[in-house]
This record gives C-alpha cells, structure tokens and sequence, in this order.
C-alpha cells in the first residue's frame, strides 16, 4: 500500500467524494472518520468496499482517544479535514454546534495531529501533511466590480458559519508557525454536484422542480456564488495533498460565477427537458424574504494553485449542472432515503471501528 490518509468527515458531501475518487485507488487506504451527523450519510459510498484499501469509523472528531487510537494503529501519512457544520442557515438558527464542531473540534484533531507528527521517525515526520478544508465565505462579500478573493484577502466573516471556519483556519496555521505543524489550508467556492444534501441551493432546487414545489428565491436572486463542481475540488485537494507547502493557503474555485437566478432558471431548463410537465418549472419561482447578512458576491482567484501546482478546474458548468440534475432524477431510491430521514434512523447500526 502507498499512502494512508485520515480523512474526517468523509460521509459528507465534499469528504464523500473524495473516499469515492480515491479509495481502493492509486494504493491509496483511506480510514474514515465520521461522526453521520444529519449530513453524513453512509448510503453515499455503497460502492466502497471495506478492506486493506477502506476503513469506515464510525466517531467523533472531539474523541481525541479515538483519533489518538486511530493515528497510532493505521500511522496515515496526512490528514484531511473535511468534517465540519457548514449550512449557513443552520449557523443563523443554532450557531453553538458550529463553534463546537467547527472550532473546538478541528483544536482537537490538531492537539493529536501535533502529538503523532512529533513521535514520526524522521522521513515519515518530514512528508506528513494536515490539509484543512475551508471555504471563500470566510472572506466576506464582494461587490460587483471588486477583485476575486485570494489567498492574501483580509478575512471578513459574516455569518456564524463563516465566523466558526475563519477561527478553525486561524488555529491550523497557528499550529503551524507555532509547533510547526506541516498544515495546509485551502478555501473552496461553492460546491455542487451528485450525492449533496438537499438543504443547498442546488440540489433543493432540483428536487423541488422535480416535484413541482415551489423554487423560493431569497432576496432579489442577483446574490452571485462562483460554482466548483465537487470533483474537480477532490482533485485539487489531492494536488495539494501531493505539492503543497505545508504554511500555505490555496484558494480553489471552478470559474463560474453566476447569481442564484441564473442557477435556478438553469436547473428549471434541464429538468424540464429531462423531466417534462405540463408548464414550465420556472412559474414555481417565488420571491422570499433574504435571510441576514447575506452575502453578495463570492469569487475566486485561483492563480496561486494554477501556476505552483498545476490545477485548473475541468467542468464546464452547464454540462456538469445538466450531469447533476440527470443523477437525482436517476437515483431516486437515494433522494427518498434522505428526503424521509430513513437513513438517519439507521445510522445507529453503521458497523465499523468505534
């Protein structure tokens, strides 16, 4: 086997993906920690098969005797920190978890992070990586001619989502320039593509096209998001996992600014030339009442990363939206598992390390 990787919440979205791209591949073993909290859903990675190249842990981040444990038994050469409370909304409504998981979770994977990296020998100790997971919402919001946001832009944090990330990032690269930690940060635009809650923009809307709900807009729908198609972050994360230097950030994006109308109105053409009734799904946009300290613009400049590290994104939007919109209509058993809360009831039986 090459490499071993701890990877925190890799029954998410965006941490799911990657267990699917890279497990069982390349020589790859990947030991999963998650906690399959409401987001983290077991039924995402049905086609990986436990093994020498895949282990699932069911446990939390907090559990430093459980990640102590781990680190000691499989001895990963890095740790990716996806695990995290990342819905905006939920932050407005209940922001103590965020502070909890996002803050005093990620101080804790660092306390071992740090414990096992200074008891490696000393090749093992030099090529060992923390990449920390983030997102661009931690830099606040742009105006409509302002520059993209890049590695050097102040933070700004709005939302005690954003607020909650922009410490934990603070504290990886403290861990670094303190202890000297080999850390990575990297901050992602919006993600979107198959297997994503259905609480995001994207998928919601889908979903309620597909059947024939209401597609509520906040605000005036011109708030724009710049779009990165979830593979095309897995892969950049692998990139930086291979070429980063630990101490940097590296902010990733997928050139595709739009604003949530634009999204919408395009998800409402796609389902309605794959998914046809008798009006088209756009009379169900309604306007709603913006929710607080909604950010306006989002955008990301990724030359830092294209040029030290070769990556670029791949998908072009519409096609990998039209890909997105075509895997919820086709995987209908998976939307219904989610959408009844039945694979939530089931999480209690999740066999794994614990």
């Amino acid at each position: 086997m090459g490499r071993t990787l701890l990877v925190t919440g890799g029954a998410g979205f965006i941490g799911g993906c990657f267990v699917r791209m890279f497990a069982n591949k390349n020589e790859t073993r990947i030991v999963n920690l998650d906690q399959l909290t409401y987001a983290g859903n077991i039924d995402s990675l049905a086609m990986v098969s436990e093994g020498i190249g895949y282990h699932f842990v069911h446990g939390n981040i907090h559990d430093r005797q459980l990640v102590s444990r781990l680190l000691t038994t499989y001895q990963p050469d890095a740790i990716i920190h996806f695990a995290a409370e990342s819905h905006v909304d939920r932050s407005i409504d209940g922001p103590r978890v965020f502070l909890e998981t996002n803050v005093i979770g990620t101080f804790d994977l660092l306390i071992e992070a740090r414990s096992y990296w200074e008891a490696l020998n000393n090749e093992k100790r030099d090529n060992f990586r923390f990449v920390h997971v983030s997102t661009d919402e931690v830099y606040g919001s742009l105006g409509p001619d302002d520059p993209a946001f890049s590695e050097s832009t102040p933070y700004d944090p709005h939302s005690p989502y954003s607020a909650s990330k922009a410490a934990s990032d603070h504290f990886v690269r403290a861990f670094f320039h303190t202890y000297g930690l080999p850390s990575i940060v990297t901050n992602c635009s919006n993600n979107y593509g198959p297997y994503q809650f259905p609480e995001k923009l994207i998928p919601l809307m889908i979903l309620n096209a597909l059947s024939r709900k209401l597609l509520p807009v906040y605000g005036d729908g011109l708030n724009v998001r710049d779009w990165l198609f979830v593979e095309d972050h897995c892969r950049a994360i692998d990139r930086v996992l291979e070429a980063g230097v630990p101490g940097n950030t590296y902010a990733i994006g997928g050139h595709s600014e739009r604003t949530n109308l634009d999204v919408i109105n395009a998800i409402c053409e796609a389902v309605d030339e794959m998914s046809p009734g008798q009006e088209s799904s756009k009379a169900q946009i309604r306007y709603v009442t913006d929710r607080p300290g909604h950010d306006r613009r989002y955008a990301i400049d990724t030359s830092k990363i294209r040029t030290q590290l070769g990556w670029y994104p791949t998908q072009d939007f519409s096609s990998a939206l039209r890909h997105t919109v075509h895997w919820y209509l086709n995987n209908q058993a998976w939307v219904d598992r989610v959408t009844t809360g039945s694979y939530l009831r089931e999480r209690l039986g999740v066999k794994g390390i614990h």
